[in-house]
């Protein structure tokens, strides 16, 4: 098989910039991930990369790296109810709400990060500025 290594962009990033957040190692250790990690490593290291592909390829959508985070999604939301959200907001602490705040200051960018790569630039842009639309929207009704 040829390289796919250029199916994959390839960005430098020294290793002192990569954070982890608490629990993520578990993630990484997991053996759903080693076929993810056997495809870094063999583009990381300039190797063919068509043996880890193809072992991807073989994975059931239910095995897969995108299926955990659009599960997870479903679940974090599967009961989102803005009116509790908004006694949380007003009875939470200062130091609770920071707290809050800092827990979900990256998501919207890994949101997109993750659609972007999934579906393509232009795609994510669609679904997020309509998503955001549809919000105002909602808001706005809720006000009258």
């Amino acid at each position: 098989m040829t390289n796919d290594s250029d199916d994959f962009s390839k960005k430098q990033l020294p290793m002192r910039d990569l954070k982890m957040e608490p629990g993520s190692e578990e993630l990484l250790e997991s053996p759903a991930m080693q076929p993810y990690l056997n495809l870094m490593m063999a583009t990381m290291q300039g190797q063919d990369t068509g043996p880890a592909t193809e072992e991807l390829s073989r994975l059931p959508l239910e095995k897969r790296y995108v299926w955990r985070v659009a599960s997870a999604l479903k679940w974090a939301f599967a009961d989102l109810e803005t009116m509790n959200v908004e006694a949380d907001r007003k009875t939470l602490s200062g130091a609770d709400q920071q707290r809050i705040k800092e827990l979900l200051r990256h998501r919207p960018l890994q949101f997109c990060l993750f659609l972007s790569a999934l579906l393509g630039e232009k795609e994510m842009e669609v679904l997020m500025v309509s998503a955001i639309r549809q919000a105002r929207q909602l808001a706005a009704q809720s006000e009258s």
